[in-house]
């Protein structure tokens, strides 16, 4: 007996030893960068990617570890400075890899008190001595060239392989051309990969050609961000990652051997914005009755977000969930995703005659049985009972609601717009507070910008009747409600509002 767990206890130790052998063997690609390599946590917050974080997926992770320590607002010079590439360096192996992309931040000041983060452009030996205005420490500030050879040699002395990129290109369009930086960053990188022979990759070309194939129209909210020329959207750093992938085949480079084949990139999940509603929010195809969610999605980034708009003319809180819109709807949230729910003009019509859209007024628990014509018996409760039915609904799927209160109608008494202060927005404000849910007062506020603009000026906003406004209208109330989610911090929909 004691032979047989003397025995046991032996093949465990082998085991062991041979997987922490193994682990030990496998080579590891290290990225090193700047934030079009790995943006933040490499987690996409913020809408932010670095081709980084995608190139693993073209990789056998079976044969190969990816290791992304790339770090945002660094040049090749203050990666350094940081110590980031002392803790990459220490690491590596033989036969390890190394990608290297700088560029992007190196052709800042060399010395200021914002970001002291600039290189000396070429790739000489000539040098600045400075007083570091951020750390008041004594520097030595070489060229661009000089840090980048630095890093391939220290790697080639632990005997893993660097491969160095050009920088991707900026969205920055000039005559329908994507511009390149072959005379820079781009021609400096090569310089030093053919001076230390290292692998080359021109991203910076290949990527410009590729972006100029689609179209600026085309790349522009697809493929980069409408507010940001320098950072890919997702789409368009798993691009870039494909990019390197394929010029890495046509190289001797072993790392090759580790790239898998029919590659289906998966991107990262969009957040969902669902807009639940009557008239005043949803599509249609009469022009002059345009809800204020068909022009909303102009100020959503739609690289991050979908905006999905299940709002439908003429229906109340009531008739929304009786004929079954709301849980058709609700069938298709998702955890994480926003839900917009705004109603309030038809709640105020009839309870128990045709159309039957009418809510019982407030927020209590009362009910009314009232006999339709053709579907027989329903019980009708509160406006704010049917509110606090979609929110709790839609917290059970792991998604946030928001309530608005419902657009001003084109009614200035006393000289006034109008406002539902005593009524809906009330009620609104109400069961968003017992619920612990973001309130937004849409009637107060656009009513004061209405006031703001005067009654002549806002009278084309309602060329047909005074409750629904033409697409000028609307998007004057589109933009009114990205306003006030883009400045709300509790809210969670900061960074997919983009304003021009």
């Amino acid at each position: 007996m004691k032979k047989f767990k003397l025995l046991t206890f032996l093949c465990l130790c082998i085991s062991i030893t041979s997987c922490a052998q193994q682990k030990n063997t496998t080579p590891t690609l290290y990225t090193v960068g700047d934030s079009t390599v790995k943006n933040g946590r490499g987690d996409g917050y913020g809408g932010l990617w670095g081709w980084g974080d995608f190139i693993g997926q073209f990789l056998d992770s079976t044969k190969i570890n990816v290791e992304n320590h790339a770090l945002g607002g660094t040049s090749s010079r203050t990666y350094q400075n940081l110590g980031l590439w002392d803790s990459v360096q220490k690491q590596l192996k033989r036969g390890d890899y190394v990608m290297i992309q700088f560029g992007h931040n190196d052709n800042g000041p060399v010395n200021d008190t914002i970001r002291a983060r600039g290189t000396i452009k070429g790739i000489g030996n000539e040098t600045e001595e400075i007083t570091n205005l951020i750390t008041g420490e004594h520097e030595i500030v070489h060229s661009y060239g000089w840090y980048i050879e630095k890093v391939v040699k220290e790697t080639q002395a632990k005997g893993a392989i660097p491969i160095i990129m050009s920088p991707i290109p900026r969205n920055d369009w000039h005559d329908g051309k994507v511009p390149r930086n072959d005379n820079s960053y781009g021609l400096w990188a090569k310089q030093i990969a053919e001076k230390t022979g290292a692998t080359f990759i021109n991203l910076n070309e290949k990527m410009a050609a590729k972006l100029e194939g689609f179209g600026e129209d085309n790349v522009t909210g697809t493929y980069f961000y409408k507010r940001d020329h320098t950072h890919p959207s997702a789409r368009g750093a798993a691009m870039a990652a494909s990019l390197i992938i394929n010029e890495l085949k046509q190289t001797d480079n072993s790392i090759k051997n580790y790239i898998l084949n029919d590659v289906k990139v998966v991107l990262p999940k969009k957040k969902n914005i669902f807009l639940i509603g009557d008239s005043t929010m949803a599509s249609s195809s009469n022009p002059n009755t345009i809800g204020w969610g068909v022009p909303f999605p102009q100020f959503c980034d739609t690289t991050q977000v979908n905006v999905i708009n299940k709002a439908r003319g003429g229906r109340s809180t009531r008739t929304f969930i009786y004929e079954g819109l709301w849980d058709a709807a609700k069938s298709e949230f998702q955890e994480g995703d926003f839900v917009v729910i705004q109603f309030g003009h038809n709640d105020a019509g009839n309870i128990d005659k045709k159309k039957y859209r009418g809510s019982l007024k407030g927020v209590g628990e009362e009910t009314q049985e009232v006999m339709r014509d053709s579907t027989g018996l329903e019980t009708v409760h509160t406006y704010g009972w049917y509110l606090k039915k979609m929110v709790n609904d839609t917290k059970e799927k792991g998604a946030n609601p928001i309530i608005l209160s419902l657009t001003p109608r084109n009614e200035w008494p006393n000289g006034k717009a109008e406002r539902r202060t005593d009524s809906y927005v009330k009620w609104a404000k109400e069961v968003a507070e017992a619920e612990h849910v973001p309130f937004f007062d849409i009637n107060d506020i656009v009513a004061t910008k209405y006031e703001a603009l005067g009654k002549e000026q806002v009278k084309p906003f309602f060329p047909q009747d005074h409750t629904h406004t033409n697409l000028e209208g609307a998007t004057f109330t589109a933009k009114t409600v990205a306003e006030l989610f883009k400045k709300s911090r509790r809210l969670g929909l900061r960074s997919y509002i983009y304003f021009d």
